[in-house]
């Protein structure tokens, strides 16, 4: 027996919201996205097209030694329709997985508006919708109105944090006489002969480096400092004119996106131990390890331009200008984008959220993506994706089994339900997942990363069988 097609409505049309909305409607389900643009925008978006990457182009890590990697495979096997997009339209990043933003945009914008069961509606969304069941996905820069209907409804205050966008420079505005192209450890081309010539870069190199690993071209573009050049330009950071926050918020700034100017007033050699570290570089005109680098990553297929690796800011545009000229091979760089600041707003999840992302003060009102308190393109994803799943087995009247605490989307559903004194958002860590039992503190920290990946992978693997044996009981039978 066939069973009627219940209407989501979904609010917002991002990473989250789409991935929610693909996933529904592949299982029948109908669906009404509320998305605002081209109406309106908000202060970091520049484009109307659905998914838009407003920070960096990088998804982040792609091997399965990292958390965001195993992450990203989970979604790809599920059928995730960011992880499809994303396949389609990735540019070189060495050991990450980064995307031609505008392509990427475009491919989810189409799926969305192709879907014969996803209707898509322009308007803005000033209070919580009277439909039921619904998904409220609207990221990180949620309305100031509908925020603070939000806020009255869990009984809470709604939290605020600044995030701040990386610049973006055009490729022949460099200096090519004073740049290079390498990625760290040689992970984007060919760098052997070059190590070489520096025994400390080649102590450095990570445990499962290959001497003969050649996958092509090198996926970024290294800016080195000398002693002195480094000193002057954490100073300029430093004594940078920054746009403050106005009176009645408060910049809290996740600790995995800080603003450069904020490493910098940590002490001098805070960046060089972070974005700037030199560690699995060598100059070749020099054949040794600079003192720090800067690494540029291209934001498009063809590389006509390069944002500026962690070191998205909050100075004023003045002042952006004036400081990474100051960056060796950036003296005459056109900048495409300067670096901006836009406020995250998300719930206390673990206090306000069920299991099944359902606001427990408002039941049939579901959160997903970075409302939640989850940081991230993939993770945002992953949260459209469990919200999705788990109100499509509970529409059809099954009974939902979340993912096992091995794999990376049980982590990240771990996250959201674990109460804490301060809760604050996260990126996928390995600190997620549940650890190894059989591992001795001797193992080193690649290893037992490996092992974590394969485990989850295979956790995974036999978690979906299940659901797909759920929703799909015909095909499982045959």
């Amino acid at each position: 027996m066939s069973l009627p097609s219940p209407t989501v409505t979904i609010v917002g049309g991002g990473l989250a919201g789409c991935e929610a909305a693909f996933q529904l409607a592949e299982r029948g389900i109908s669906v009404a996205l509320l998305e605002m643009k081209p109406q309106k925008r908000t202060p970091a978006q520049t484009g109307d097209s659905f998914a838009e990457l407003v920070c960096s182009n990088s998804l982040r890590g792609a091997a399965l030694a990292n958390a965001v990697g195993l992450l990203k495979e989970e979604l790809r096997r599920a059928g995730s329709l960011i992880m499809r997009a994303a396949d389609h339209t990735a540019v070189p990043a060495g050991g990450a997985l980064a995307v031609d933003r505008e392509r990427f945009s475009e491919f989810i914008t189409r799926a969305i508006h192709t879907h014969p069961r996803i209707s898509v509606c322009t308007q803005e969304v000033t209070s919580i919708p009277d439909a039921r069941p619904l998904i409220i996905a609207t990221g990180p820069l949620t309305t100031d109105a509908l925020a603070s209907h939000l806020a009255e409804v869990i009984g809470q205050k709604h939290l605020a944090y600044y995030d701040a966008i990386a610049p973006i420079v055009a490729a022949d505005s460099l200096r090519w006489d004073r740049v290079w192209k390498q990625s760290r450890y040689g992970k984007g081309g060919a760098v052997k002969n070059a190590l070489a010539m520096d025994a400390r870069a080649a102590e450095a190199l990570p445990d499962d480096y290959r001497e003969d690993q050649d996958p092509g071209d090198e996926a970024y573009v290294n800016c080195p400092f000398n002693e002195h050049e480094y000193r002057a330009f954490v100073e300029a950071l430093s004594g940078s004119e920054k746009v403050e926050a106005r009176e009645f918020e408060e910049a809290r700034y996740f600790e995995g996106c800080l603003p450069c100017e904020v490493m910098a007033e940590r002490g001098l050699d805070t960046l060089r131990y972070g974005p700037m570290k030199p560690i699995g570089l060598v100059d070749p005109r020099t054949g040794r390890r600079p003192y720090a680098v800067i690494q540029l990553r291209a934001e498009d297929a063809a590389a006509t331009a390069y944002n500026l690796v962690g070191f998205q800011t909050r100075m004023k545009y003045p002042e952006q200008l004036r400081v990474f000229r100051m960056i060796p091979g950036l003296e005459e760089a056109e900048f495409l984008r300067l670096g901006s600041v836009h406020r995250n707003t998300f719930v206390n999840a673990p206090e306000v959220l069920s299991e099944r992302f359902e606001l427990r003060a408002l039941p049939g009102v579901h959160l997903a993506g970075q409302i939640t308190g989850v940081e991230g393109y993939v993770e945002s994803a992953a949260g459209g994706f469990l919200c999705a799943l788990t109100l499509a087995f509970a529409l059809r009247g099954h009974t939902f089994a979340p993912p096992p605490p091995s794999t990376a989307l049980g982590g990240l559903a771990h996250h959201l339900a674990k109460p804490v004194e301060n809760y604050q958002p996260s990126n996928i860590t390995w600190a997620h997942v549940a650890p190894l039992a059989d591992v001795q503190r001797k193992v080193k920290k690649r290893d037992r990363y490996e092992r974590l990946g394969a485990r989850g992978l295979a956790d995974f693997v036999s978690w979906w069988a299940q659901i797909q044996s759920i929703e799909h009981p015909d095909q499982s039978r045959t």
